[in-house]
């Protein structure tokens, strides 16, 4: 087995009977939603960021921050949570769930936030579930 990682790897058809519709056509064929449609875009509590495929925490609510765009904006996840893949264009950098493979959405660096790694996570709501803080 590879990396050990196996218990978050499903099929295409595994994936279709746990999931929505919308959160296969995000979470799986890497679609987007509208943005300002979004469950998180604008919420604030403290707590915990997982992926909505397979619960592995991705963010920290502290790490969240409102960057006007229109999707949930964070400028780091956890250690380890996040894989970062190029877009075959180059114009884009692509993040998924280290876990499971999921679509997260795009991280951009550079854009001059105010934030302590000077990037921005850009993350479908669709893709996380939040888990408050006990």
């Amino acid at each position: 087995m590879a990396s050990g990682d196996g218990s978050k790897q499903r099929s295409e058809e595994e994936w279709r009977a746990i999931l929505s519709p919308e959160q296969f056509r995000i979470l799986r064929q890497k679609g987007t939603e509208l943005p300002g449609t979004g469950e998180y875009n604008k919420f604030k509590a403290d707590g915990i960021y997982n992926c909505a495929g397979c619960g592995t925490p991705l963010y920290k609510s502290d790490t969240k921050f409102d960057s006007g765009c229109g999707w949930p904006a964070f400028f780091e996840g956890l250690p380890g949570a996040i894989n970062r893949t190029p877009d075959p264009d180059g114009r884009r950098v692509e993040i998924t769930c280290a876990a499971c493979g999921g679509h997260l959405g795009h991280v951009f660096k550079g854009e001059g936030f105010k934030t302590p790694t000077d990037e921005r996570h850009c993350v479908n709501s669709v893709s996380i579930k939040f888990t408050p803080a006990s």
